[in-house]
């Protein structure tokens, strides 16, 4: 009897170890290091992920934003620099490859590892006393008199300018592209018709289209798109089939570790961020905000992430607005 006591006692401490060292990680409270400011798609995104997966991990993950530099820079930098244990994620977003040929970032977007939530798809919308009823008016519009219909989005090299520029490459039209410094003024200048169309992403447009004050033409992804109280936006692809050489460009918000964090720490991370990203909370927050949820980690995310370096990395140099040569951080050229 007293054998087979040592001998359960030996089997219980032994099982008890295999389960500490599995739930060796986490051991107290992860932050999540925000690059961009509290109230923005990048930060909301940050805050519902890291509030499921604190469920799954029985931790708090606390966010906060650490803003400031270019493309995000103060905080990557910031976060990077802490010890690459886990316990310090970095909420970024696509615009962050522009840090390196912006200045602000001496690496690739490489030393990452990357967790994508996903993001709300760009579309194509007119004011309303405009004559373009459809994307095919405004398209064909533009070709018979090439940079008379102005276009507004956000900073040259910016996800929605890149939009605009595979529109027209896509689809033969030439516009007269007015930078404006974030979506809501390019928004608010379509409103008022100092410019007639504007590219911002769906999340950012829907209370302005339901309230009637953008016309919603088109869509810059493959399908089309459902909107509460206004009904289905078509997408540009089948008026123009050109588009899909170019297109879809999607942004990309998530969170980031060092590519150096321990394989068993990313495991466990990437665990409770495929379980949060399959819950109820998870589905219902993009639904009602129309983001396309992704769930991308590892290599698929990792290979993202190089394809929207490339893409906005050499367009922003060929533009003349980068600081930094693309080829001396070795970023490769896109695909042609």
């Amino acid at each position: 009897m007293k054998k087979l006591l040592v001998f359960c006692l030996i089997v219980l401490v032994a099982a008890t170890g295999v389960y500490a060292a599995g739930k060796a990680y986490p051991k107290r409270d992860i932050t999540n290091v925000v690059v961009w400011s509290a109230g923005g798609g990048t930060d909301v995104c940050n805050r519902i992920i890291s509030a499921e997966m604190a469920k799954i991990l029985k931790v708090n993950i606390n966010v906060v934003n650490k803003t400031g530099g270019v493309g995000g820079s103060v905080g990557m930098a910031y976060a990077f620099s802490q010890p690459a244990d886990g316990y310090t994620l970095c909420g970024l977003s696509e615009s962050c490859v522009t840090a390196g040929v912006q200045g602000g970032w001496d690496q690739r977007m490489d030393v990452w590892d990357f967790f994508i939530v996903g993001g709300s798809p760009d579309l194509i919308s007119v004011t309303p006393d405009t004559p373009y009823k459809t994307l095919k008016d405004l398209i064909e519009a533009a070709k018979k008199a090439p940079g008379s219909i102005k276009a507004g989005a956000s900073a040259s090299g910016s996800i929605h300018h890149l939009n605009l520029l595979a529109l027209e490459k896509g689809s033969g039209a030439k516009f007269n592209y007015i930078p404006y410094p974030g979506s809501a003024p390019a928004q608010n200048a379509a409103m008022t018709g100092e410019v007639s169309m504007v590219v911002t992403s769906l999340a950012e447009q829907q209370q302005l289209i339901r309230g009637g004050k953008l016309r919603p033409l088109a869509m810059l992804i493959p399908n089309a798109f459902d909107v509460a109280d206004v009904g289905k936006i078509p997408s540009a692809f089948p008026d123009y089939p050109g588009l899909k050489q170019y297109l879809p460009i999607s942004q990309a918000i998530g969170f980031g570790v060092p590519a150096k964090t321990p394989k068993d720490v990313k495991a466990v991370l990437e665990d409770a961020f495929k379980k949060a990203m399959a819950s109820d909370a998870m589905k219902k927050w993009g639904k009602e905000n129309y983001y396309l949820l992704s769930g991308k980690t590892g290599a698929e995310a990792k290979k993202e992430f190089n394809q929207l370096e490339s893409l906005f990395g050499w367009t922003l140099w060929d533009l003349k607005a980068a600081k930094v040569d693309p080829a001396t951080l070795k970023i490769p050229k896109p695909a042609k």
